[in-house]
């Protein structure tokens, strides 16, 4: 068998057998293929897509290609859940101690943010003392005990995608479909999770621009984790506006916790229920998704679920102490509120440029090798639907430079669309793929 062969054939637009999947895969991970012949393998791919068989074997191979985690030692149906990426997104903060709090164990391997949009590690490491480097025995066990763990990818885990993944960041092909799915669902494959939900996002801060586009990515990545033996869901979200009102590290786990207290953003918290009612249905502990609803509101306002997010701060070294108060959190020194220069509607804020501005603070990383400031970021006050006025203030910036406050003060501006017209508010849920 040969790589020139197999480039050849997808080239052609013909389907590759499991087979000759293989041969890149292995070829490629283990270093014996050049990056000349898979970025050719790879634009082949883009430009001739591949079915759902080729793309179910492509994940399962790029899944194997590295350890996979044996989650049998813990007790119950394991749950993950999965955001394609978006500007304010801490729904895992909220919705990780939430199903933990129903008896629903969630052994969640999270990533760092890259460009504007933020990672869960990184918002977790604003609270002092917080460690994602655990130990296997320890990752179990804080599920078994408390219900809840997230732990930052390991180096080994589906390695033949963190190689392809760079190799498409350089040769257009990161916008393929097929090997988008694959990428998404190798790792959660390895993860070992059996019940699979995926938050696909739409809209201006999402890779996915179009509901058309993130239904095919939906539709792809659950027939791929049907496929696998996976239960798998997708639930279309916007990604127009911000997602609720926070953006930055510290910000954003202020603002989870005060969605634990019961005092979330609506539209960030329809997401919230939308997504963990699916873990917790898909986990066999609800007959219904509004049962499954009816039940998470109850860790809300019982208290439950900041208990379990408390527990799991402490046990993962987190002082939590600031779960309880979060004043104690340190943010920017530099505070700005920006105004409105005119009167009238909201009709559209650009959440990539929101996301951008927050990465001029400090927030995010231009390369993988930036350091994250956590204490900076943005707090939108107004959403796309609201009237505004004159002089009212449209958000607050934090940050540690009077320059880069400057500098993203007029991105964050340039991001609100206001006219005289009121426009109505985007749709929250777009639709569920099962």
């Amino acid at each position: 068998m040969r790589m020139y062969d197999i480039i050849d054939k997808k080239r052609l637009g013909l389907k590759l057998t499991k087979e000759e999947i293989a041969f890149f895969i292995n070829g490629y991970t283990d270093g014996s293929i050049p990056d000349y012949q898979a970025s050719a393998f790879l634009m082949a791919i883009a430009i001739n897509g591949m079915d759902v068989e080729e793309t179910t074997e492509l994940t399962l191979l790029m899944a194997q290609s590295g350890e996979m985690l044996d989650l049998s030692v813990i007790k119950g149906v394991h749950v993950d859940k999965h955001s394609s990426g978006g500007v304010g997104d801490k729904t895992t903060l909220i919705i990780g101690p939430m199903v933990a709090a129903l008896g629903v164990p969630v052994a969640k391997m999270s990533g760092r943010g890259l460009g504007h949009t933020g990672g869960t590690i990184d918002k977790l490491e604003s609270i002092p003392g917080f460690n994602t480097s655990l130990s296997k025995e320890t990752f179990y066990n804080n599920v078994n005990s408390i219900g809840l763990a997230v732990a930052g990818q390991t180096a080994n885990l589906a390695p033949a995608d963190k190689k392809l993944y760079a190799l498409r960041d350089v040769t257009a092909t990161v916008s393929s479909i097929p090997l988008i799915a694959a990428s998404i669902m190798s790792k959660k494959l390895a993860a070992g999770a059996d019940v699979i939900v995926l938050d696909v996002k739409t809209g201006s801060g999402a890779f996915m621009k179009t509901v058309e586009s993130a239904k095919e990515l939906a539709r792809r990545m659950v027939d791929i984790g049907n496929n696998a033996g996976r239960k798998t869901y997708a639930v279309i979200t916007d990604m127009n506006d911000p997602l609720g009102k926070a953006v930055g590290n510290a910000l954003e786990v202020m603002e989870a916790i005060e969605a634990l207290n019961g005092k979330g953003d609506k539209k960030l918290m329809e997401v919230v229920y939308r997504l963990a009612s699916y873990m917790v249905f898909g986990a066999g502990k609800a007959e219904s998704i509004d049962k499954a609803r009816e039940m998470l509101e109850e860790t809300i306002t019982s208290g439950k679920a900041l208990k379990v997010f408390a527990d799991f701060v402490k046990a993962q070294g987190g002082d939590d102490r600031y779960v309880y108060d979060p004043s104690l959190f340190k943010l920017g020194t530099v505070c700005e509120d920006l105004k409105c220069d005119v009167s009238g509607y909201i009709k559209d804020i650009r959440s990539d440029e929101v996301g951008i501005a927050s990465l001029i603070l400090g927030a995010g990383r231009e390369t993988k090798d930036s350091v994250i400031d956590p204490g900076v970021g943005l707090i939108i006050k107004k959403k796309t639907g609201d009237r505004v006025e004159i002089g009212e203030t449209l958000a607050t910036i934090y940050g540690n430079n009077t320059e880069k406050v400057k500098e993203a003060s007029v991105r964050l501006r340039n991001s609100f669309d206001i006219g005289n017209d009121k426009t109505e508010p985007y749709k929250i849920i777009y639709d569920v793929v099962e």
